[in-house]
This record gives C-alpha cells, sequence and structure tokens, in this order.
C-alpha cells in the first residue's frame, strides 16, 4: 500500500479532529484497513458509516457503506466512488462526505472541517534532513520515498484509459492493456454488439456497462498486476468470473498452506468463481469457494463464504469486484483458515458443487437474519 506513514499521519489528524464526543461528526475507530464514524444528524440522529482501505489505495478510493438504508446516507457515500486524484485520499474523503451529509441534512457544517488537509511533504530539494547525536543525517531516504509514492499515486492510474493515447508519462498502462486485456475488452464489445443485433441480448445494460468498467479497472489496478490475484471469464461471459487469490496475509497460516499446496499438487491459488445477475450492482453477486477444500476461514459447505457483504443485507452498490476480492481475502486469513491436504478428489467434487454451496448460502442467510451478524469476523474466532 502507497503512502502508509501519510495515511497514519490523516487518521491521527482525524481522530483528534473530530473525537467521539464531536457534536457532528465521530471517528469512533481507525487503522490502515478499517474506519468507522459516525454522523449525528437532525435531531440527534446517528449513522454509523464505514470504509474499507484496500490494497490499491490511494489510487483508487475507500470503499464506503453505511449501516443505515436512508437514502440520503447512501447518496453522500455513492459520491465517494467518483473522487479522483488527490481526492482518493481517506482525509480528504472524510471532507467531501461530511460536506455532503451536512448539505443533504439542512445542518451547519461544522467549523473543524477546515482543519482537514492532505499532510505536503516538501520537495526534495527543500528538506532539511535531521541530524543525529553523532552528527549522521537521518530521515532522507524515507521522506524522498513517500514523495516519490505521492507522486506515483497522482499520475497515470489516474487518468482514464480513453486519455492515455498520447500521454508519455502513461505509455506503460496502455502497452499492458494493448498486449493481452485490451484484446479482452474489445472482444467482449464485439460480442455485445453481435448480441444485441441478433436480438440475444443477455443481463441487463445496466448491469454489462458496469462489469466491463470493473473489468478495465481490474486490468489497470496495482494488485492485479502484481499478481496478487488472476481473472478468467467463464465462456467469455461478463456474468461469470474465476478468480484466482495467490496472495494472502504473509503472516497467516494459510500463507503456508499455499506454498505447501504449491509444492505438492503444483497449484499456487484458491480458486474463487463469482456469479453476477442482471441486477448488479444494486444485489451481490454469488461467490464460492471452487478449490482447494478449505477448513474455517468462515467457508462453508459446498464452498460458500459466510460474509454479510455477500448477502442483499449487507451489500452495497458501491462495492467494487476487486474490493470484494480483497475483503475475502482478509475475511479467510481472519477466519484462521486451513487448506485441507487430505481431502482427495472424489471429496472435494461432492463437498464443492454449486448447488449445495447455493443451499447453504439460503440457509446461512435466513438464520442471520433472524439472529444478526458478527462480522467482520474476529481474531480469536
Amino acid at each position: 500500500m502507497a503512502c502508509l506513514n501519510t495515511l497514519k499521519l490523516e487518521i491521527k489528524t482525524l481522530e483528534q479532529v473530530f473525537p467521539k464526543n464531536h457534536e457532528r461528526f465521530q471517528i469512533m475507530s481507525a487503522s490502515v484497513d478499517e474506519l468507522t464514524c459516525r454522523f449525528v444528524g437532525r435531531n440527534g440522529k446517528k449513522y454509523e458509516i464505514h470504509a474499507n482501505i484496500t490494497e490499491t489505495y490511494p489510487n483508487t478510493p475507500p470503499v464506503w457503506f453505511a449501516d443505515s438504508e436512508d437514502p440520503i446516507v447512501t447518496n453522500a457515500v455513492q459520491i465517494l466512488t467518483n473522487t479522483q486524484g488527490r481526492d482518493n485520499h481517506v482525509i480528504n474523503q472524510v471532507g467531501i462526505l461530511l460536506r455532503e451529509l451536512c448539505k443533504l441534512h439542512g445542518v451547519p457544517e461544522p467549523p473543524d472541517l477546515d482543519s482537514l488537509s492532505l499532510p505536503v511533504h516538501p520537495a526534495p530539494q527543500q528538506r532539511v534532513p535531521s541530524v543525529t547525536s553523532n552528527g549522521a543525517e537521518s530521515g532522507t531516504e524515507e521522506d524522498e520515498e513517500m514523495a516519490a509514492e505521492e507522486d506515483e499515486s497522482e499520475g497515470e492510474d489516474d487518468l482514464p484509459l480513453e486519455m492515455v493515447d498520447d500521454a508519455g508519462r502513461s505509455s506503460k498502462v496502455r502497452d499492458d492493456m494493448e498486449t493481452e486485456h485490451l484484446a479482452t475488452l474489445e472482444r467482449l464489445r464485439q460480442n455485445q454488439r453481435q448480441d444485441y443485433l441478433s436480438g440475444s441480448v443477455s443481463g441487463s445494460l445496466q448491469a454489462t456497462d458496469r462489469l466491463m468498467k470493473e473489468l478495465r479497472d481490474i486490468y489497470r489496478s496495482h494488485s492485479f498486476k502484481n499478481n496478487m490475484y488472476s481473472i478468467e471469464l467463464v465462456n467469455d461471459s461478463l456474468y461469470e468470473w474465476n478468480i484466482r487469490l495467490r496472495s494472502v496475509d504473509p503472516d497467516s497460516p494459510l500463507h503456508n498452506d499455499l506454498l505447501l499446496l504449491k509444492e505438492k499438487e503444483g497449484k499456487d491459488s484458491i480458486l474463487l468463481n463469482i456469479m453476477f445477475k442482471e441486477t448488479y450492482p444494486f444485489e451481490p453477486p454469488f461467490v464460492r469457494v471452487v478449490y482447494p477444500i478449505i477448513s474455517g476461514g468462515y467457508v462453508l459447505v459446498g464452498g460458500a463464504i459466510c460474509m454479510e457483504l455477500l448477502t442483499k443485507q449487507g451489500w452495497s452498490s458501491a462495492y467494487t469486484v476487486e474490493a470484494v476480492i480483497m475483503q475475502i481475502a482478509a475475511t479467510l486469513v481472519k477466519g484462521k483458515a486451513r487448506i485441507q491436504f487430505g481431502a482427495t478428489k472424489v471429496v472435494s467434487q461432492s463437498q464443492y458443487s454449486l448447488a449445495r454451496a447455493q443451499q447453504s448460502f439460503k440457509c446461512l442467510v435466513q438464520i442471520h437474519e433472524k439472529n444478526g451478524w458478527f462480522t467482520p469476523p474476529k481474531e480469536d474466532g
């Protein structure tokens, strides 16, 4: 994650400006992965709002969602999905969110808003190094790295694909797309055009447009380029993806299991299947584990995954596919997932199937609708 020190500084500033006793906006909990805040509206009504900070931050903004179904709150949150550049930073995101909430609720903006600003690092030639007790310079190397990361985060990845043809600094992005993925996008567009002409359209125009944008953004994302996961469209369909999750927390037992899986079976990933409905993005996709057999990690019978985010109740149209993939990776680790190496192929085929996954997920949703959810999963399970 780029600019980690900057992110920590932003979080510290937010906690100082908006403590838990603030009359209008409160930071309830904050880390470099998650942020939970509370907006106090007219008549003292409180709204809980959350943000997940993914591995692609700050090239992409945090993923925001609200506990409330109040359209005023969801509309304010939705605005945060369209930011670029410096506005992707969490401190600026909070400023945008709070101003919009105050406007929509008809309440005055707190004067503390003026205290929010993105930390600015001086240019290298202006930086004065600190000196240790023995006379050695310190801190300059770290500062230069942070400045370089800041420049990179505001560079080529903030440009839309259509604008990069003549932009020299973003030619690498264009080249990456042209070698393989741009051809995939063009093939999909041609297939869609042919389907419309033949009258055999599947899905919906809204879902198709959103999924095309999601796929294009993923092809350009750092996580994808760094091979944290890969994507295969099943039968060249936008509505069914196979995801190979190759990277999880390196300190987790699951990471070690993946290394052992490669050694024993020559496979280095967890295979996920994602199916989208024509109602996407207003309804969540259905996600299941296909391979290998996993114990723990909130993986159910058939390979379904126990996550409120994947239900209608916990879903937000602001979620991106990449954010879902990252959240699944985090949930597997938090749930202490382990690969079952003793499971035979026959057992695997009988345990993990679409029908069994759908049935177990349906039962899960019914249970949690009655008893509530306990997500995100706790470390102590």
